[in-house]
């Protein structure tokens, strides 16, 4: 019993930290845009 609540506790810490991360990238990508340079004409 111990084992499976460790498990679904793992698992669920794993999916909450891939999650985050994808937002954290998203949330990069933002910022690299609104932070670009301007091309020089």
């Amino acid at each position: 019993m111990k084992k499976a609540v460790l498990a679904i506790l793992g698992l669920v810490g794993v999916v909450l930290a891939g999650k985050k991360l994808q937002e954290s990238k998203a949330e990069q990508a933002l910022w690299a845009d609104a932070t670009d340079t301007l091309p020089k004409n």
